[in-house]
């Protein structure tokens, strides 16, 4: 029996988590051929978007990990240009093997191998958060230096406009469950007005992640171990991820560590882009 969705660890699309882990959820149609090929393995809901995409943490009766992803058409990013991107980072970062992939009439889908090491989200990096921040830091400035006249991939802020633009048209902004606090006051249509009249005059290019928050972010030996989520990478401005890192770090570790993170990262504040990134996160992610 599903008894509902829970709030986690910050990012776009672990916001939330069925308490029960049940495999039965409002969400994506799952196919037959993968409830065939995992018959026997334990489905658990690790996060998701109900109800146009959902992640599911599969075990092998002898314990092995994989992760399978699932998204409604019409729902973006979808698992296809998912997989592309992973498919072009595995060359320059470590990122999860794609172990299969497929579509139907209803949506596209991956499974992917299980990364090592644990997110930015374990409770045991908290014994020391300057550790953590530092990690956190350098994991987004080893991301940084992928080659950005190798990507093909693109998110500036004409690309993110356009996509706000669209998902204004398709009814797909939903002010009152995708806007944080910050934002609350603001309608779509008002919020797309703000983003054009404080767009800023250039862009420190750079290859973003697109969603550089704790839960996304895995660690081993106090070293980078990976990341996950890479829907939404693209050349974009570096600003894209600062800001919503430091503000992930908020979001997990409360008030008073954004500008240790910049600085680690090797930046000072922005006062006009973080407002102005973080506002169109809420609106396109």
């Amino acid at each position: 029996m599903r008894e509902g969705w829970q709030r986690i660890g910050h990012s776009r699309t672990s916001r939330w988590r069925m308490v029960t882990g049940a495999k039965e959820l409002s969400g994506p149609r799952i196919p037959d051929s993968l409830s065939t090929a995992y018959a026997t393995w334990t489905w658990t809901v690790e996060s998701g978007y109900p109800p146009y995409s959902v992640i599911f943490r599969l075990t092998s009766p002898a314990g092995e990990f994989r992760f399978l992803k699932v998204t409604e058409h019409g729902f973006t990013p979808t698992a296809e240009e998912e997989v592309r991107r992973l498919r072009w980072a595995k060359s320059y970062i470590t990122v999860p093997e794609v172990l299969e992939t497929d579509r139907d009439a209803w949506c596209t889908w991956f499974v992917t191998s299980a990364m090592k090491g644990r997110s930015a989200i374990d409770p045991s990096f908290r014994d020391n958060i300057p550790g953590l921040l530092s990690l956190f830091a350098g994991g987004l400035r080893e991301f940084h230096q992928m080659p950005v006249a190798e990507c093909p991939f693109q998110f500036r802020i004409s690309d993110a406009l356009r996509a706000a633009k669209e998902r204004l048209a398709r009814g797909r902004i939903n002010a009152e469950k995708e806007f944080h606090e910050e934002h609350a006051r603001l309608t779509p249509e008002k919020a797309i007005e703000q983003l054009l009249r404080t767009r800023p005059a250039t862009e420190d290019l750079v290859v973003c992640h697109g969603d550089y928050c704790f839960p996304n972010v895995f660690f081993e030996h106090g070293r980078i171990a990976g990341y996950v989520d890479l829907g939404e990478l693209g050349v974009a401005d570096r600003w894209w991820d600062l800001a919503v890192a430091s503000w992930s770090i908020t979001w997990n570790l409360g008030v008073g560590h954004e500008e240790e993170f910049l600085a680690a990262y090797g930046v000072d504040p922005d006062p006009e882009r973080i407002p102005f990134y973080r506002l169109l996160y809420d609106v396109v992610s």
